[in-house]
């Protein structure tokens, strides 16, 4: 899902097991900004991934989460103005982009909701 907050895109990612998994198995050491998917989303709610839609880079918006849409060769999200690549818990894994995308501040508010800020 693509949603905005502040004037600015943001991401809300239902995780498949498969793409937990894969989160999982990466060693964090071989990481630029070395985070685990745990530290990346709520505890009771590992499936649910909300990120900025803003790469770390310039500020352009990554493709990956519209249906279709490229999501590079990790499976999270590809940046298409300078080539960004981002895994199924939004680090980053190759390209210029320092950081992984932004959790922003977030609480469960029921079960079908969700409150940022």
């Amino acid at each position: 899902i693509k949603i905005s907050w502040r004037g600015m895109p943001v991401f809300a990612r239902n995780l498949t097991q498969a793409e937990q998994d894969a989160a999982n198995k990466v060693p964090v050491s071989s990481l630029r900004d070395p985070q685990t998917l745990a530290e990346r989303t709520k505890e009771g709610h590992a499936n649910w991934l909300i990120t900025m839609g803003v790469c770390t880079h310039l500020g352009c918006v990554p493709l990956g989460a519209g249906e279709g849409e490229f999501k590079g060769d990790f499976g999270g999200y590809f940046c298409p103005c300078h080539g960004s690549q981002y895994d199924t818990a939004a680090r980053i894994r190759s390209g210029p982009a320092p950081t992984n995308l932004v959790v922003p501040e977030y609480a469960f508010k029921s079960p079908t909701s969700v409150t940022i800020g």
